[in-house]
Formats: structure tokens, C-alpha cells, sequence
């Protein structure tokens, strides 16, 4: 087999991969994870069950991997913003919940990462996971929000608390726009900013 091939070969296998996981996402917040079969997964893919089982095992690798992608991308984007030394405190948090906000697909991941902690058929080293990343994910949330602190932007208050709020607010807004039941209220991003850094 040629190079060419080989990596060819090699990105197919990644844009399948990374199909399987966006209909995971789809149909495991829906379903719930007790509920969603590998078979209801290939089939929003549009691959057989047969072939499911050449990318996963098992529908816990599927949803452990769907997790994990995800939360290291929130990790990574957090982080970039952390680093943003051109932006002050009040315009990182709300760029922060702007971007969370205006993707539809993070009220499902939501729900997935709730599932992962509450739902008693998850694996255990599966619900650890989630909660070990949450929780590093919330560090350069903490030191934000310790920056704005300093410069007497934020209210007083445990730095890691406050990203714990912060965070948890911004994840239970997205809850509320499930599609078909959104909740007829509109979201005020400063206003949430304002809980934080008061004018």
C-alpha cells in the first residue's frame, strides 16, 4: 500500500469516527445512555452495527470517548482564553458564555456529562473520568476569575468556588435549549456576567 493510501486510509477512518461520535451525541442525550443501543447509534451514522464495531468496542467506549473529546476541547479553548492578555476579566467570561451558549449541540453534551456522574450504569472509572476533568477544567476558570479579582473586577470569594458557579450556571442555561422545549425566557449574557463582576 502506498503512503498515499495509508493516510488517505487513515483520515477516512478519522471523519467516520468523528461521524459516529456527533450521532452518539445525538442520540444518547435523547435516548439517555441506558436506553441508546450501538444499533441506534450506527444507524443515525448511516454504517451497520457490523461495522460500528471496527471504530468501538462497546457503547461505554463510544460515550467515554465522546466525553473525552469533548471536555479536553473545553479544556483547551478555556485555556486559550486564559492566555488572552488582550481582553479584560468581564469580556473572557463573556465570551466564555456567549460561545458556550450559541452552540446547539451543548445542551445535549450537557446532558451527556450529567449522565456520566448521576447514572449508576456508567462505569465507574467512566463517571471518575468526567469528574476528574471537570474539576482540572475548572482551574483556568479559577485563575481567571482570580485575575479579575486582583484588578478589582470580580467579586470576593474562593477563585475555584466562583468558576464552580460560574461554569455550573452557564452549563444549566444551556439545559434550558433543548430544541422543541426551550424554555421562552432569553438569556441576558451580561446580566449573568454582572452576578460576577458587578459594575
Amino acid at each position: 500500500m502506498s503512503p498515499r493510501n495509508i493516510i488517505r486510509d487513515q483520515r477516512v477512518r478519522e471523519e467516520r469516527i468523528e461521524q459516529i461520535l456527533n450521532a452518539a451525541i445525538r442520540v444518547i442525550s435523547t435516548k439517555g445512555i441506558g436506553a441508546a443501543s450501538m444499533s441506534d447509534i450506527a444507524k443515525a451514522t448511516g454504517i451497520s452495527i457490523g461495522n460500528m464495531y471496527h471504530y468501538f468496542k462497546s457503547k461505554d467506549d463510544i460515550f467515554a470517548e465522546v466525553l473525552r473529546q469533548g471536555q479536553l476541547n473545553y479544556g483547551h479553548n478555556l485555556s486559550l482564553l486564559e492566555k488572552n492578555t488582550e481582553l479584560d476579566t468581564y469580556q473572557i467570561l463573556h465570551q466564555f458564555a456567549c460561545d458556550w451558549l450559541a452552540n446547539p449541540i451543548n445542551w445535549a453534551y450537557t446532558i451527556m456529562l450529567q449522565s456520566a456522574r448521576t447514572t449508576v450504569s456508567v462505569p465507574h472509572h467512566i463517571r471518575q473520568d468526567v469528574t476528574d476533568r471537570f474539576t482540572v477544567n475548572l482551574q483556568p476558570m479559577a485563575r481567571i476569575i482570580e485575575r479579575g479579582q486582583s484588578q478589582g473586577h470580580v467579586v470576593d470569594g474562593d477563585p475555584l468556588q466562583l468558576a464552580f458557579y460560574f461554569v455550573s450556571l452557564i452549563q444549566g442555561l444551556t439545559l434550558q435549549r433543548a430544541p422543541g422545549y426551550e424554555i421562552p425566557v432569553s438569556i441576558n449574557v451580561d446580566q449573568i456576567i454582572r452576578l460576577f463582576c458587578p459594575l
